[in-house]
């Protein structure tokens, strides 16, 4: 155990447990399997009216219901808690709740097993919205009473219409709410909501809790979805959406020269940060080691995004932290976003940070496979990166067949090259908020 500069403690933080819902659904090894042969979790748009969007296509977590047997192993009591408190989620805070308790399983903590005033929780959310059927019967009312529809007679008239605890189910610390009270957490607890960097951001934050002695294990996690009646239409509007002919699975393509857009998706990933020794005083299986974490965000003076600038900054910031030489680094997890814009410019940030190495580094996106899952996707392809530690090997970018002179980073093409013993995940929102983890190999 180390001081840091600040006088706190600076113990060392390992990753003992791992859960997922994804578009290649929730089994690792079975997600690690369809990563290295290829396999997309990019199909058909079926959860929204297709014909009604300008896309076609997405990454559904389809194997997720929400049924009470997407939690994993649970003690009766927390089945009976979890199963009554699902009319109160939304699909988002359910399946952040999923991966906590599958998170949770795989390190094998049970409530009674911990002492809970040293357990806390992190947890990234995105903005979370009604759909417009939640209002329906509401709407409906007003129109019944009048023959049309005025807002101002919605307080009085449709709001009573709602169900009373509708708004419980899209507050974005819920899932930490829930998951704190089904596992008797007690400990630091807190929600952050910027998009695609608040799964790092969360991780990040957990990672120095526990450095700094003020909790011994802390779940980290983030849940999101760009799939949902209102936000698929927002991104419709602000994004670069993937166009394709033919095979949905080849629509994701980052850095590729002839990539279109980013593929919207749904999921979630949580992990259980655990001090060193608190892991090996109950003989934990130890899947890594969190070194480092860093943030930035950019905006020039017309308050438009500097991406690149501020991914270039938490990966210089993140090997700081972490203490790692750019020459000793494994391989970079890029956001990998498949735009024409966020690829160049996120390939700029990392040719600038790390292209004076003799060898380039390998970078893989996993976002290939799983398309843009929102703020779930940083800890879902984080946990890719320790799955590839634990395999020694990584899995290829998909649909990556032609290099774009705009984006010179060194895709990975085949499933021979290893990941070294150390990787940065990388993230960033369309608002130029980038957040940055380091990882390693637990010696």
């Amino acid at each position: 155990m180390q001081a840091s500069q600040s006088g706190k403690q600076n113990r060392r933080v390992v990753i003992t447990g791992m859960g997922v819902v994804s578009p290649l659904g929730s089994d690792l090894e079975a997600i690690w399997t369809a990563l290295v042969e290829g396999r997309s979790g990019v199909g058909p748009l079926t959860c929204l009216p297709a014909e009604a969007l300008p896309i076609d296509c997405a990454a559904e977590a389809s194997g997720f219901s929400g049924s009470i047997d997407d939690f994993g192993p649970l003690e009766a009591g927390q089945k009976k808690l979890i199963r009554k408190g699902l009319k109160v989620m939304c699909r988002e805070s359910q399946m952040g709740v999923a991966v906590a308790q599958l998170a949770l399983s795989h390190a094998g903590l049970t409530p009674g097993t911990f002492d809970p005033t040293r357990a806390g929780i992190y947890y990234g959310t995105d903005y979370m919205l009604s759909p417009p059927d939640d209002f329906i019967d509401g709407v409906g009312q007003v129109i019944e009473n009048h023959g049309h529809f005025e807002l101002t007679w919605w307080p009085e008239e449709g709001m009573s219409r709602m169900t009373p605890l509708w708004l419980l189910k899209y507050l974005p610390n819920m899932p930490a709410s829930h998951i704190a009270i089904y596992n008797d957490f007690r400990g630091p607890n807190n929600s952050i909501t910027l998009r695609e960097a608040a799964g790092n951001l969360a991780i990040g934050e957990a990672f120095r809790i526990v450095a700094e002695g003020r909790a011994d294990i802390m779940l980290a996690g983030a849940t999101g979805t760009r799939l949902h009646a209102m936000k698929t239409i927002h991104a419709a509007q602000q994004c670069e959406l993937a166009t394709h002919e033919g095979d949905p699975a080849t629509a994701c393509r980052p850095f590729d020269l002839n990539r279109t857009g980013e593929v919207l998706g749904e999921g979630a990933g949580a992990i259980v940060l655990e001090s060193l020794d608190s892991a090996q005083a109950r003989g934990a299986k130890i899947f890594a080691e969190v070194s480092g974490r860093a943030s930035s965000i950019v905006q020039g003076p017309d308050r438009v995004a500097r991406r690149g600038q501020a991914l270039a900054n938490v990966l210089r910031l993140v090997l700081g932290d972490a203490g790692v030489a750019a020459d000793d680094l494994g391989h970079v997890h890029a956001h990998g976003l498949s735009t024409r814009s966020g690829d160049a410019e996120e390939a700029s940030a990392i040719q600038s940070v790390l292209g004076g190495q003799g060898k380039p580094v390998p970078v893989v996106a996993a976002k290939s496979h799983l398309g843009n899952l929102g703020a779930g996707g940083g800890v879902v392809e984080l946990i890719t990166s320790v799955l590839a530690l634990g395999h020694d090997r990584l899995f290829p970018v998909l649909n990556y067949t032609t290099p774009d002179p705009e984006c010179p980073v060194a895709a990975v093409q085949d499933n021979a090259t290893t990941p070294g013993d150390s990787f940065v995940n990388l993230s960033v929102t369309p608002q130029g908020q980038a957040s940055a983890v380091l990882v390693r190999r637990s010696a």
